[in-house]
């Protein structure tokens, strides 16, 4: 479930490093997954109140999510940007989770996020030789620690709300708030955007609906910890497309990092 959610991620952030218009195809993103977020509460009882916090504050948190991310894209590589921000989540999520909600995970675990890590540290070498400016290293660095307290917040709230797909369809609708901040200032470049475009933008606020409530829900069956870092292998996923969409360079170190990758993800296995 969660790779198959690593995949979908590394998709949309495809199609957001893609954008011409990186701020108006956030809106539409955001239109994307309020839509099925609607689709979702359509056919799910409202989530518990106890849960009603944690949704404001995920809210909140994916307003900066969004707002880094745009300028992390715009200053460097998919396959620069992604390992860095994503690479950050396991250990501060596995941290958070062990101080806050008292989830400890045994020593082969660690060790296993630790590589994961690691191989994402390999795919962001470059970074080392200037080849992300220092702006650009910045925004992605809030980004992996605003991944961090999003995944936090929300695996606390989808527990509470004894209705996973509840909370999961109430985040993405709530999300549309981005989306009517964006637009009433961009109507003319909205209009003018091509019809494919949109609905490409759209497709991925679908994507990465499907992507985030998979692993939101396969937070309710294992540790935090866990399911963050197996879905950072995503980074593989974006080193694929980076270097196969985008001809990004060089191969070499993403295939190195991607056996690194792979062994945290054996050893993070061996947990369940």
């Amino acid at each position: 479930m969660v790779l198959c959610a690593a995949l979908l991620h590394a998709l949309w952030n495809a199609v957001m490093k893609g954008a011409q218009d990186r701020a108006l195809t956030s809106g539409l993103i955001c239109v994307g997954q309020a839509a099925f977020g609607l689709v979702l509460a359509l056919f799910s009882p409202f989530m518990a109140w106890d849960a009603v916090p944690w949704l404001i504050a995920s809210i909140v948190i994916h307003w900066g999510y969004f707002y880094l991310l745009n300028v992390a894209y715009r200053l460097g590589d998919l396959s620069l940007i992604y390992p860095i921000s994503r690479g950050l989540a396991p250990l501060l999520v596995a941290i958070g989770a062990q101080v806050w909600v008292g989830e400890v995970l045994p020593a082969y675990t660690w060790f296993g996020i630790i590589a994961i890590s690691t191989g994402i540290a390999v795919l962001a070498a470059p970074v080392l030789r200037g080849a992300l400016p220092v702006a650009g290293v910045m925004a992605a660095v809030g980004v992996g620690v605003i991944v961090a307290s999003y995944t936090l917040v929300d695996g606390m709230g989808v527990r509470a709300s004894g209705e996973p797909v509840a909370y999961i369809a109430w985040v993405f609708i709530g999300n549309v708030t981005v989306a009517m901040y964006v637009f009433p200032t961009r109507m003319a470049r909205l209009r003018a955007m091509p019809g494919r475009t949109i609905a490409l933008a759209l497709l991925g606020g679908v994507i990465s609906g499907c992507a985030y409530g998979l692993v939101l829900y396969a937070k309710t069956l294992a540790p935090l910890g866990l399911v963050s870092a197996l879905r950072e292998t995503s980074v593989i996923f974006a080193a694929m497309i980076g270097v196969l969409w985008f001809g990004e360079g060089p191969r070499a170190r993403r295939l190195i990092a991607a056996g690194i990758v792979a062994i945290g993800i054996i050893l993070i296995a061996g947990h369940g």
